[in-house]
C-alpha cells in the first residue's frame, strides 16, 4: 500500500458509514487511508440520535497536519455539518491544489437526520463544487441542489445541468431512491452515461453512499480514469450490498471479500481437520453404501461455490474412512443444495453431513435429545421428481418447515432407487463433529473405547 487518499467526513459509531466505512473501503482497495475528521455522530442501525460538529479551527488544523506530509493523489469529503467547516474545508483544498477531488453532498441520513445546514448546502455549491472532479449526490440531495424535482428519469438531465453550472466538473446522481432497477445517472456536460444494475433486496442499508464514493476515489488515487473508477465502484458496492443483505447486518461491509477469503482458507483446514478426527474414531459403520460427505457454507453463502465439500465423498473401509482427495469450494452440489436450503432458514446453521440410516442410529439420536425432523420421498410434487437434484432441497425444506425450524437431525427412508438416509445438522464443522461423535459413541459397541476417544479429542 503506498497511495494515499483522504476522507474529510463525520465520524460514524456505528462503524457503518462516514469516516470509518472510508478507511475500510480504501483498504479493500489496498490504499493508505488518511482522514480527518469534521463531526462526531452518535448513531447505530436505527439512526442518528445526535452530532456535534467539531471547531473549524480543529479540522483545520488536521488537514494542515495531512498536508504536511504530503498531497494525497485523491480526496473526497462527506459529512461536513455546516457551512464554517465548508468554507474552512474549501479553503485548504483549494490552497493544496487537490485535483481528484470527489464530493459527496452529505445532507441528510438514511434515517433523514440533518448533517448539513441549509447554509452549508450554499456553501458546498459556491465554495466546494468548483473545486470538485466529480459531485455525488443521491436523488433528494440532488433535488435540493438543484432545486428541480426528479420524478422521473428524464428529469435528472435538467438537474444535473443545473449541478455542473455551480462549477464541478462531472456529476453522478444515484439512482437508487427511483422505483424500479437502480440506475445512475453521469453528466460531464457533454455527454451522459447510465450505470445500470440490479436491486439487491435489502432491509435499509445504510452506509452505501460513503462507500461508493470512496470506492470512487480509490480508483481515482490509483491513476484511473473517472469512468473505470465509477464502474468499477459500482461492481465494488454491488458486491458488499449483496452480503451485507445475506447477513442482516443492517449496514454494508467493505471488507466482506477480505473476510470471505480468510474465511475459505480457514475452513479448508478446519473441514480437512474434522474428517482427521472422524478418520481417528473409526466411524466407519455410521458411513451408507452410496458413501457420506461433509457440506460447509461460508457465512452468507449464496451458491454452490460458496460451500465445502469432499469431491468423491467420504468412503467406508471397513471402521476406517478415507477421502480421495482434499475438500474444495463446489465439489458437490448434492450437499451444497442442503447447506444453502437450511441456510435460508436459519444463516447460523451451515455445516452438515449424511450418515447411514438404521432403527439403532435414529433411537440413538432420539436417546441423544436431537430434535429430528423427516420427508417421505413418495410425497415429492411431480415437478419436483422430474428436476435432476431438487429431491434434496425439497426435502430439506419441507422438513424445516413441518418441524418449524432447523432440526439436528433430517432423515428419510428412501424410496425406488435411494437409499433411506440420516443427515446431520449444525452450526458449524466443529459443532457437526461432536454430534457425529455422540452418535458413534451411543452406537458403538465399543462405547467406553468411544468415550475415552472422544474426551481425548476435546483437549486437543
Amino acid at each position: 500500500m503506498t497511495n494515499n487518499v483522504l476522507t474529510i467526513a463525520g465520524s460514524d459509531s456505528s462503524g457503518g458509514a462516514g469516516i470509518q466505512a472510508d478507511l475500510k473501503t480504501f483498504l479493500a482497495h489496498r490504499l493508505t487511508g488518511l482522514s480527518v475528521i469534521t463531526s462526531v455522530t452518535s448513531q447505530n442501525s436505527g439512526g442518528v440520535r445526535s452530532r456535534y460538529d467539531l471547531p473549524p479551527e480543529v479540522v483545520q488544523e488536521q488537514l494542515r497536519a495531512v498536508f504536511e506530509d504530503g498531497r494525497p493523489e485523491a480526496v473526497k469529503t462527506g459529512m461536513l455539518g455546516n457551512e464554517v467547516l465548508v468554507e474552512s474545508v474549501a479553503i485548504l483544498l483549494k490552497k493544496n491544489r487537490i485535483k481528484n477531488l470527489v464530493v459527496d453532498p452529505v445532507i441528510r441520513s438514511s434515517s433523514r437526520k440533518v448533517l448539513l445546514s441549509k447554509k452549508g448546502v450554499q456553501a458546498i455549491k459556491e465554495k466546494l463544487f468548483p473545486l470538485a472532479l466529480l459531485v455525488t449526490p443521491n436523488i433528494p440531495e440532488a433535488e435540493e441542489i438543484s432545486g428541480i424535482k426528479i420524478r422521473k428519469a428524464s428529469d435528472r438531465i435538467r438537474a444535473a445541468k443545473a449541478i455542473l453550472k455551480t462549477g464541478a466538473k462531472n456529476v453522478l446522481i444515484k439512482g437508487g431512491h427511483l422505483k424500479g432497477k437502480p440506475e445512475d445517472f453521469f453528466y460531464d456536460g457533454k455527454q451522459s452515461q447510465i450505470f445500470s444494475g440490479e436491486r439487491i433486496p435489502s432491509d435499509g442499508l445504510h452506509g452505501t453512499g460513503c462507500v461508493l464514493s470512496a470506492a470512487i476515489v480509490s480508483g481515482l488515487a490509483q491513476g484511473k480514469d473517472l469512468a473505470i473508477a465509477i464502474a468499477q465502484a459500482r461492481n465494488f458496492i454491488q458486491e458488499v450490498i449483496v452480503i451485507g443483505a445475506r447477513q442482516g447486518s443492517g449496514g454494508v461491509e467493505p471488507l466482506a471479500s477480505l473476510y470471505q477469503a480468510r474465511e475459505r482458507y480457514e475452513l479448508i483446514d478446519r473441514v480437512s481437520a474434522a474428517v482427521e478426527r472422524m478418520r481417528e474414531m473409526r466411524i466407519g459403520h455410521l458411513i451408507p453404501e452410496v458413501q457420506s460427505n461433509i457440506g460447509v457454507g461460508i457465512s452468507g453463502a449464496s451458491c454452490p461455490d460458496d460451500v465445502i465439500a469432499f469431491p468423491g465423498r467420504i468412503i467406508r473401509r471397513g471402521e476406517e474412512i478415507v477421502t480421495v482427495a482434499p475438500p474444495g469450494f463446489g465439489a458437490s452440489q448434492h450437499v451444497a443444495k442442503i447447506v444453502l436450503t437450511m441456510m435460508g432458514f436459519d444463516p447460523s446453521q451451515r455445516a452438515v453431513m449424511n450418515i447411514r440410516f438404521s432403527s439403532s442410529i435414529l433411537e440413538a439420536c432420539r436417546q441423544l435429545k436431537f430434535k429430528i425432523a423427516s420427508f417421505k420421498r413418495e410425497d415429492e410434487p411431480p415437478m419436483v421428481k422430474q428436476l435432476e437434484g431438487s429431491s434434496l432441497e425439497w426435502g430439506t425444506e419441507k422438513a424445516i418447515r413441518d418441524n418449524g425450524g432447523v432440526p439436528d437431525i433430517i432423515y428419510d427412508l428412501g424410496g425406488q432407487g435411494k437409499e433411506e438416509m440420516i443427515r446431520v445438522l449444525a452450526q458449524d464443522v466443529e459443532s457437526l463433529v461432536e454430534k457425529i461423535y455422540k452418535i458413534h459413541c451411543k452406537t458403538s459397541q465399543k462405547k467406553k473405547q468411544g468415550g475415552r476417544e472422544i474426551d481425548k479429542w476435546r483437549t486437543r
